[in-house]
């Protein structure tokens, strides 16, 4: 049996700027950290007297015989790329409901290649996961989405990651003190909407107007500097919280749907109540809002949103790992 571990993310400026249509005319960068908040796979050796030689078990369970067969797109598509044929059972579970702007999709696309790898007794580094986990998400299921959510899936930490016009990507931690770490993660606060959307619905729209947006997502991009900047000096840590408003600004500009009338009045009752800034996490629409918010401040955001669930969230240093090899 194999159990991988893969952290979930908080993407804080950049987001969209790691789409193809965007990057191949410049580069693209965005900063983010990965979260205490995790997705969970299970790869074990199915015994050959069952009559099927796949199980696969997520909100719904498939028993089949070939690969082809899995409905499951990322699975099936998994299983293809790191070429194992049967005899296998998948399991999957998660801290955190999918779609809620965490990127769990990838987080279940890199933690299922890294346990599928060894399985069969292979190593796969963070970036041959990440690498193949766009393959798969972006080049063979054609999804609408970025790059950022596979690399900081499979690197964590918190970083500054580039995506450049001939495809690489560089990953660069940001270097700051753990009290200046400390200081960032106590100041977060995150809440749950209730709602979940797909990220495709609203960056298929995205893309659509991403050449009419350059400039828009460029200021966006740019953001990561002077959020770099305040990380590694250490000081004036409230200017995370403003920069975050700036992206958030920023990031309404491009398409209707990543916000809605509930998001903005929950949003302009934390401000009042003393938020800096703040976004909702992924493309829109729904899932979780994350505000900066200082500590004698944070009692009365809690109150203004009361009818919001607080989850609290804490740093992962560690990407995708391997928590369990047994017999």
């Amino acid at each position: 049996m194999i159990i991988s571990r893969t952290p979930f993310r908080i993407s804080f400026v950049g987001g969209g700027t790691d789409l193809k249509v965007f990057y191949r005319r410049t580069y693209g960068a965005v900063t983010s950290a990965s979260i205490d908040k995790y997705m969970y796979i299970t790869v074990n050796r199915l015994p050959s007297y069952f009559n099927y030689r796949i199980r696969v078990s997520y909100s719904q369970t498939e028993n089949v015989k070939t690969v082809k067969e899995i409905r499951h797109p990322i699975v099936r598509e998994s299983l293809k790329m790191v070429g194992v044929n049967g005899g296998v059972e998948i399991h999957s579970m998660a801290d955190i409901p999918s779609r809620t702007g965490l990127g769990s999709s990838s987080s279940f696309t890199v933690g299922l290649l890294n346990a599928l790898h060894a399985f069969k007794g292979e190593y796969a580094s963070a970036e041959q996961l990440a690498r193949e986990a766009c393959a798969i998400e972006i080049d063979i299921l054609r999804e609408p989405i970025g790059k950022q959510d596979q690399y900081i899936a499979a690197y964590g930490g918190l970083n500054y990651i580039r995506f450049n016009p001939d495809e690489t990507v560089y990953v660069d931690p940001i270097i700051c003190s753990p009290e200046t770490r400390g200081a960032l993660f106590g100041n977060m606060m995150v809440f749950f909407t209730g709602w979940s959307r797909p990220a495709s619905s609203v960056l298929k729209e995205q893309k659509k107007i991403t050449a009419s947006k350059i400039e828009v997502l460029t200021k966006m991009r740019d953001l990561t500097k002077d959020l770099n900047s305040v990380l590694s000096s250490g000081k004036k840590l409230d200017r995370f919280g403003q920069i975050l408003q700036e992206n958030w600004m920023l990031k309404r500009e491009l398409v209707h749907g990543i916000s809605n009338p509930e998001i903005d009045v929950y949003y302009e009752k934390a401000r009042r109540a003393g938020a800096l800034g703040g976004k909702i996490l992924g493309a829109g629409g729904g899932g979780f809002l994350l505000f900066y918010v200082e500590k004698k401040n944070q009692n009365r955001v809690r109150q203004a949103l009361g009818g919001l669930m607080e989850v609290k969230i804490n740093f992962e240093p560690q990407g995708s790992k391997i928590i369990y090899v047994g017999g």
